[in-house]
């Protein structure tokens, strides 16, 4: 009913195109316009100021020569001050910013590896905003971002690139296996030979107590019963600590055998023994 009485309705964010017998004649803005279409006045169209987003996929090829697609996301919006350029220049703005995308792309990509392209990714983004703000520009069209939201290499190469990696953190991980096992051996290494050092320490000293212990029996002994001598004593008490070894091997229940010396001449034998012993300790600690 309005287009019936020459009113027009034109939306926030909208502009429309008002052309008199085909003619541009002016902008009209947000609100309501009178548009007699009977003297020839029409809207020829209308151009929205919002920001319009435009993804554009393209195929190449980088220096490595690895085929990619490359997604770029291209957000712009039509200029208000330029409103006639963005309205009659162009007769299909999406197809001409695709075009240029597809330009600086190729252009870009096939300079870098593929491992540079996705650490680049940024700066190739703003080569495609700076090369379209200079062309779009002229067209009524202002860029404001262009973003490199995919990098799609073919799913062999993809697979290469995942077996790489696999393999060098696998490599990483012997390494490191390998070195934790080494530290194992040398603290284990460590711990034994501290052990060994102790244990003879712990030997050492018993045989230091066994041999003053029997010494200061003797000595003590020999002052106690008038008439005896150190022999006598150190004989006795080897006489007695045979006697003792011989109950406990026989009271042992263990099927085993020990051959022992039981002669006289024996213990005659390990009772000299025992008293160089004593002999030789008493002259280290002088």
């Amino acid at each position: 009913m309005g287009q019936l009485c020459g009113c027009l309705k034109v939306d926030q964010s909208t502009l429309a195109i008002k052309e008199t017998f085909g003619k541009f004649e002016e902008v009209l803005k947000p609100g309501c316009h009178f548009v007699p279409w009977c003297l020839g006045r029409t809207v020829a169209g209308r151009l929205s100021l919002r920001v319009q987003q435009l993804d554009v996929r393209c195929e190449t090829k980088t220096k490595d020569n690895v085929f990619v697609n490359i997604v770029a996301s291209i957000h712009y919006c039509a200029m208000e001050n330029k409103v006639y350029d963005a309205f009659y220049k162009l007769s299909n703005t999406r197809q001409q910013i695709q075009a240029y995308v597809f330009d600086v792309i190729r252009a870009s990509i096939p300079k870098l590896n593929l491992d540079e392209v996705f650490e680049q990714k940024n700066e190739i983004g703003k080569d495609v905003e700076s090369e379209l703000g200079k062309v779009m520009t002229g067209y009524g069209y202002k860029i404001i971002k262009s973003l490199i939201v995919d990098i799609d290499p073919a799913e062999l190469v993809k697979k290469s690139m995942n077996d790489i990696n696999a393999a060098m953190r696998l490599r990483i991980a012997a390494n490191e296996r390998a070195e934790t096992e080494k530290i194992l051996q040398i603290k284990r290494a460590e711990a034994e030979a501290e052990a060994m050092y102790l244990a003879g320490l712990g030997v050492a000293r018993q045989r230091q107590a066994i041999i003053d212990g029997l010494r200061d029996s003797v000595l003590t002994f020999a002052e106690s019963v008038s008439g005896t001598s150190s022999k006598d004593v150190v004989d006795m008490v080897l006489v007695t600590q045979y006697f003792d070894t011989m109950k406990e091997i026989g009271a042992s229940s263990r099927a085993s055998s020990v051959f022992v010396p039981h002669d006289p001449e024996a213990v005659e034998d390990i009772a000299s023994q025992v008293r160089d012993g004593l002999l030789q300790t008493r002259n280290c600690q002088q």
